[in-house]
């Protein structure tokens, strides 16, 4: 089979169709010291604009994974990168730093509307960020330590990988956007660029090798198929009730975390326990 791209991977590219664009929402800037009120007032035919989007990863750095709400420039289904910097922060109506934003949060960002084409994207000149406390909900974070604990479990089925497989579509909590920064954040901490697409699409496309050849008067199916060089890691349902995560290597090579349950801390964070584990 030869191996074809798979339909998800062109979020890369066609998430971003355009260089400098300006959209968003455009409205007053958030809150700021009177010396920094409308930063871009002098520049004439410049414009504030206003989205909001979910840290999910970064904070801890100032270097920021960002997920677009549905009133950013793609809708709800982009991702930036942002790194906060001297960035003006506001968080509960008071002055902040870089230092106090967290995971999770829910923020404002008001910047000049231009967007340069990469992806993640990266946002033009920024000038103020404004979260509120109790939106917080890290359950991105809660997620990329899913997947690390998964990572860490039987180890010998993502030794040495030189392709990482990543399928979300099950996951009913999170936005298209948040997905995609996810599947992003994940591949990044592991240094791979992430093949989206179930375990079907993947095979489909020819990233898997035969095993075996079924056998006379049977189909050929994928769980005759391995992955070499690649897993595949996949979370379903919701952590608002159970969710299972899964990494598949081959049909005789996979680990599963099943019926798992989570409960969200009063400062958005969340911490999870596994009903059973199960290994073929």
């Amino acid at each position: 089979m030869k191996k074809a791209s798979v339909s998800a991977i062109a979020l890369c590219l066609a998430l971003l169709a355009g260089c400098a664009a300006t959209a968003g929402t455009a409205g007053t800037p958030s809150p700021q010291p009177p010396e920094r009120e409308s930063p871009a007032s002098d520049l004439p035919g410049t414009e504030m604009w206003q989205m909001t989007c979910r840290i999910v990863d970064g904070a801890e750095s100032g270097a920021l994974m960002l997920a677009e709400g549905e009133d950013g420039p793609y809708g709800g289904t982009g991702i930036y990168t942002l790194a906060v910097g001297e960035t003006p922060v506001w968080i509960d109506g008071e002055e902040k730093t870089a230092a106090d934003l967290k995971d999770g949060m829910l923020v404002e960002v008001c910047w000049n509307g231009l967007v340069a084409e990469s992806y993640p994207a990266q946002l033009g000149e920024i000038y103020s960020l404004r979260a509120e406390s109790r939106d917080t909900d890290d359950r991105c974070g809660l997620y990329l330590q899913v997947l690390e604990d998964l990572w860490e479990v039987d180890p010998g089925l993502n030794t040495s990988m030189e392709e990482l497989g990543v399928d979300f579509s099950e996951l009913t909590d999170l936005s298209t956007s948040e997905k995609a920064a996810l599947t992003w954040a994940f591949g990044n901490a592991h240094g791979l660029m992430p093949i989206t697409g179930t375990l079907e699409e993947i095979w489909e496309a020819g990233y898997l090798t035969p095993m075996t050849e079924p056998a006379e008067g049977y189909e050929d199916s994928v769980a005759l198929y391995g992955w070499e060089g690649g897993c595949l890691f996949s979370l379903s349902g919701s952590a608002d009730t159970a969710f299972r995560a899964e990494k598949w290597a081959s049909g005789l090579g996979a680990y599963v975390f099943s019926d798992c349950t989570a409960k969200m801390g009063a400062d958005g964070s969340w911490s999870y326990t596994v009903g059973s584990q199960a290994i073929s």
